[in-house]
């Protein structure tokens, strides 16, 4: 297949520079979802959303943007790779993708966070997440890899303490990164009650607080606040919430009831103190990230490079952060 090179250069799109081998998967898989999965989500189009946000760092709020990106695509589940085509011993697979990207500025410096996940459309266990963190201090790296009854977890560190490490974690406990892609195939289908959650890799990564199953209640209720609104008017909203046993965190996730349950955006709360170094940095005083949709737009933005299409960015209102 002709390689394809998308290029959404700039903050405010928040994607470093990355290469699209191919288009998103063109056809759906041999269990065949609804028509009107198959129309919406394998048009050959991507879903972009913009989102204000207020990121909690170093017991601060700091204004920055979002974006969350869902795409098909067709995944090698063996390699954990995108298929390009040609002869590769396995049967390429369907799967949804998240890349959830943000940037922020701490005082004088930026932060920039991409976290891509991918969980197949048939509805079995989420195969790979990734997540990057990049700042003026250094940048960390963390993937997890499911590996029949495990997830492989790979981490690389500028810090001392936590530096390169390898282990295996159990891939029966929830991943919280797949809450994302799994409430976009089918909402219902979340645990609700008393569960197992693997926190997400950029609340851990922030927190410095090793990945390991904790547990955690989780409900799904409509949602009667303010903060957040649909995208169309008189839209119904859900929200899923996870709050954790232990680190006084919840995580709350507000979607649209009826499909393709567009996210509209979530709340994240915890107290802000943390190891740094041999320091304990930031305070026990609970703060709230929050990321609120303000635009979304579909296109195949992976063919979006030239000059004139950054009109698109305007569209979907990524002109700079904090705006």
């Amino acid at each position: 297949m002709m390689l394809l090179r998308c290029f959404l250069g700039g903050f405010a799109l928040l994607f470093l520079a990355c290469t699209s081998p191919t288009a998103p998967a063109a056809a759906p898989p041999a269990a065949a979802p609804s028509p009107e999965f198959q129309r919406y989500w394998y048009a050959g189009q991507a879903e972009l959303s913009r989102y204000r946000l207020t990121q909690s760092r170093y017991g601060a709020l700091h204004p920055g943007e979002a974006v969350l990106v869902f795409v098909t695509e067709d995944f090698l589940p063996r390699q954990q790779v995108k298929f390009e085509g040609g002869k590769t011993g396995e049967q390429p697979v369907s799967v949804l993708k998240m890349n959830q990207l943000r940037r922020f500025a701490t005082g004088i410096y930026d932060y920039s966070l991409n976290t891509s996940v991918f969980t197949p459309v048939s509805g079995t266990g989420t195969l790979k997440v990734v997540t990057t963190v990049q700042d003026w201090c250094g940048q960390t790296f963390s993937q997890l890899n499911r590996r029949g009854k495990q997830y492989h977890l790979e981490t690389r560190s500028y810090f001392q303490q936590e530096a390169d490490q390898d282990q295996d974690l159990p891939a029966d406990a929830l991943l919280e990164d797949e809450l994302w892609t799994r409430l976009r195939l089918a909402p219902t289908s979340l645990p609700t009650g008393a569960i197992r959650l693997i926190p997400g890799t950029v609340a851990s990564r922030l927190r410095h607080r090793p990945l390991r199953p904790e547990p955690a209640t989780a409900t799904l209720a409509p949602y009667t606040g303010q903060d957040f609104q649909p995208s169309q008017p008189g839209a119904a909203l859900q929200a899923y919430s996870v709050r954790y046993a232990a680190g006084s965190r919840t995580l709350t996730i507000v979607f649209e009831a009826a499909f393709p349950h567009l996210v509209a955006g979530w709340d994240d709360s915890y107290d802000s103190q943390m190891q740094l170094g041999g320091q304990t940095v930031g305070s026990r005083e609970v703060l709230t990230t929050r990321a609120v949709r303000t635009h979304t737009l579909r296109s195949d933005y992976w063919q979006r490079h030239t000059p004139a299409d950054s009109t698109l960015r305007r569209q979907l209102g990524v002109t700079g952060f904090g705006k």
